[in-house]
């Protein structure tokens, strides 16, 4: 191949001189020291070298260095340990950045984000956009853009995820926003976004070409972090960081990029406090979070993780602007559950601030469900026959149009390669899954106890009102019972009243101290216990309270409608509260109400335990319908009730559900609905799962994540045990343990009187107990 020696590219140059018999005199390295230094005296256009000018220019070094004065040994080994310095910065310098080659798109990417999805990431984002993601990626520039925050719920494989990933990289490349956090569920998926975006950065081709002002150093790094301290660019420190949780894209004179910084936190970990020192002596916080599905699914049925991460979300990460200063944030998540973290902040109600955005696969389904359910039957014979659902295919392509109608998806070009359509697509995930398929593609969760009859709503239960006065006991009433819940800050009671077919009236519920208001909050308690006696301990103040409660309770007379007077025949104070439960057991036995109260224990009864109608009974128990009193001994010598929670929960919804006038109904006092919302949002603070265990199918009570305050159905739960206790009965519930008639006591002068008194018969049995009682009537 001819070579011009007047024009000849550097690589070639550095072959042509290591050609000699010399051997190896050049390198890419020294050669580029060379050009730099001799400038354009060695090539005209700066891209080829002149052989004979080079030449040239070494022999006038040379030249140079020989007719140079003698040094001493102090000065030459000063001049070699110059060289040695500028050897190592020539090494560390990246030399000059690449030319940007579509100038005109990048620029036309500043301000537009979906067009920069479009240009830098045709392989991430492939198909036609829907209409929900046009409304995602809009409200995601404005929220980089002017500020703000942003929570939207897509359907897994929407691309919410990848997103967010792009719209933390393009708000990092054009330095709309200076410090980016992402947050995860946990470090570790937080570490795997940061990892994400530094891949893109490595082998992003589109990025490279566009963008070398970022991408050229970190390509120079070839991976090693080691590198970063040292990277220079024309003789300047770019102080790049590129470590497993933080990114600190590097310094370059004009590059609005420049000290970008990237770190990741999970959302239960160290969040406060983040701030980084800029290389112009700036400290910066966050001024973007990204938030990415912020919970598992186990913190999702945790109240307390639930609590925990929505506290964390707006006091530790809204809060890492610092003082005066708003943050914006992205926060794709996914509703695992009915009230968890995802579904609480998507709504718009309880949190504006966030925009929620909700979407789902599908917005309408099909009409013709006889024709899906015949696709139904195809699909799951041709996939236990033949391992795919071929043949269903076929029928949902012979009847498209028919089986189509009435469909609306969100996403008409999202289908597998052997499926037709969007909406076979969707169907078939419904028809695999129809409980994951609610939860995670269209983010509305089937409510845990579906599949069999629904719990009634707080407003349903509200509206159960009987009209009567507050404390009037209705005419077919006679058992009055009570029950007291015990927390920390507060007593909890309500006292019903039943009838034999355990028909009841809710005659008056509250808490001790009285809150003064209709809507509280066991957390906002304002007097509590430690107010009223604050000279009190913990355990002194909880025996003061009941016992000022038990008073007033006990010594009341509940009126009837035929103006009888009745009190409270039974009552229980539940024992099951940690640290109160010897204070319960010694308040009982002191007490002077102990005839009529006792402790009680609820006990989680659930699919995989023992029944308690299986218990057997021991030598002085008495046991009812799912409840028992056992006999006792030792320290906590006094009868105390155990009962099954779970059913005596789901009775009491059982009652609740009944219509006014029929038997077993359960009602409040009063004609208004709205002065027992709270009672109501306490009765539905649980929701029920039915399980099955041991030959049957039973209720397991679960509190909703979004709610705390589930006192007052633990109150009518044990009030319909004391009913129970008192012989209150339902047919479809079996037969209660009725209270035994109590015979009149007998003397013992009776029993001789009565011996004395009757004639000796020859033959006659003698007198016997029974006779005498039979004769006292």
């Amino acid at each position: 191949m001819a070579i011009n020696p007047l024009r000849i590219k550097p690589s070639d140059a550095v072959r042509l001189i290591n050609s000699t018999p010399v051997g190896p005199v050049c390198n890419d390295r020294l050669l580029r020291r060379h050009r730099d230094a001799a400038g354009l005296h060695i090539s005209e256009d700066g891209q080829t070298v002149n052989l004979f000018k080079y030449a040239a220019w070494l022999l006038c070094r040379w030249l140079e260095k020989d007719s140079a004065p003698n040094q001493t040994y102090e000065e030459k080994k000063e001049a070699v340990r110059n060289r040695n310095i500028a050897l190592a910065l020539a090494g560390r310098d990246i030399g000059e950045l690449p030319d940007v080659k579509r100038p005109d798109a990048k620029a036309a990417c500043r301000t537009d984000f979906r067009l920069f999805c479009e240009t830098y990431f045709p392989e991430s984002f492939s198909l036609a956009w829907s209409g929900d993601h046009l409304k995602a990626i809009s409200k995601i520039e404005s929220a980089v853009l002017h500020g703000g925050l942003f929570a939207l719920a897509m359907p897994r494989g929407s691309g919410k995820t990848q997103l967010s990933e792009t719209a933390a990289i393009w708000s990092m490349l054009y330095g709309h926003r200076e410090f980016v956090t992402l947050i995860g569920a946990t470090e570790t998926a937080a570490l795997e976004m940061l990892d994400s975006i530094k891949t893109e950065f490595e082998v992003n081709e589109h990025l490279e070409d566009d963008f070398p002002e970022v991408v050229y150093p970190i390509k120079c790094l070839d991976g090693i972090a080691n590198r970063c301290a040292g990277q220079l660019y024309k003789g300047e420190r770019t102080r790049i960081t590129w470590t497993s949780n933080e990114l600190v894209l590097p310094t370059i004179k004009g590059s609005p990029a420049s000290g970008v910084i990237v770190r990741v936190a999970g959302i239960t970990g160290r969040v406060r406090g983040m701030k980084y020192k800029r290389s112009d002596g700036r400290s910066v916080r966050p001024s973007l979070v990204i938030v990415d599905d912020p919970q598992t699914t186990e913190s999702a049925g945790s109240l307390e993780q639930t609590k925990k991460r929505v506290r964390v979300l707006a006091g530790d990460i809204l809060g890492l602007a610092g003082p005066g200063q708003k943050i914006s944030g992205i926060m794709p998540c996914t509703v695992i559950r009915p009230g968890d973290m995802a579904e609480q902040i998507l709504d718009r109600g309880v949190h504006p601030e966030w925009n929620g955005e909700r979407t789902k696969l599908v917005y309408r389904f099909p009409k013709n469900t006889a024709l899906w359910e015949q696709y139904a039957d195809i699909r799951a014979d041709a996939l236990r026959e033949d391992g795919n659902f071929a043949r269903a295919t076929e029928f949902y392509r012979s009847h498209r149009e028919e089986m189509d109608e009435g469909a609306v998806v969100a996403w008409p070009e999202r289908h597998n390669a052997d499926e037709i359509s969007a909406v076979q697509y969707a169907m078939n995930l419904k028809l695999q899954d129809e409980g994951a398929f609610q939860s995670e593609y269209q983010n509305d969760p089937l409510p845990e106890d579906f599949g069999g009859d629904t719990l009634l709503s707080a407003d349903e239960i509200a509206s159960k009102v009987n009209g009567l006065p507050k404390g009037r006991v209705p005419l077919s009433c006679d058992k009055v019972t009570c029950f007291i819940d015990i927390q920390k800050a507060l007593l909890f009671y309500a006292v019903v009243a039943w009838d034999e077919n355990f028909g009841g009236a809710v005659l008056d519920y509250g808490a001790w101290p009285d809150q003064r208001s209709r809507m509280f909050s066991l957390a906002s308690a304002n007097p509590t216990i430690q107010d009223k006696f604050p000279s009190a301990g913990l355990e002194g103040g909880i025996y003061a309270s009941l016992e000022a409660l038990t008073d007033d309770l006990m010594e009341r007379e509940w009126e009837r409608e035929d103006g009888a007077l009745l009190r409270i025949e039974r009552g229980m104070i539940d024992a099951n509260w940690g640290a109160s439960t010897d204070i319960v057991y010694e308040f009982c036995r002191r007490s002077r109400w102990s005839g009529v109260i006792c402790p009680a224990h609820g006990r989680y009864v659930g699919a995989s335990s023992k029944p308690m109608t299986e218990y057997r009974r021991q030598n002085g128990d008495r046991l009812g319908f799912n409840w028992m009193m056992p006999n006792v001994a030792g320290k906590r010598a006094i009868r105390h009730v155990i009962f099954d929670s779970n059913f005596w929960k789901s009775f009491i919804h059982a009652r609740l559900a009944v219509m006014q006038g029929d038997r077993g109904c359960l009602s409040f006092y009063g004609r208004r609905p709205d002065i027992h919302q709270l009672i109501a949002e306490h009765l539905t603070a649980e929701y029920r799962v039915k399980t099955a265990g041991r030959g049957r199918v039973v209720d397991e009570w679960k509190l909703r994540p979004d709610r705390s305050d589930n006192h007052w159905l633990d109150c009518l739960a044990g009030c319909a045990v004391c009913g129970s206790m008192m012989g209150a009965t339902m047919p479809e519930f079996g037969t209660a343990t009725p209270l035994k008639k109590c015979h009149a006591p007998v003397k013992l002068s009776d029993i001789r009187t009565a011996r004395e008194s009757a004639p000796t018969v020859p033959g006659r049995r003698k007198i016997r107990l029974s006779d005498i009682r039979r004769e006292k009537g």
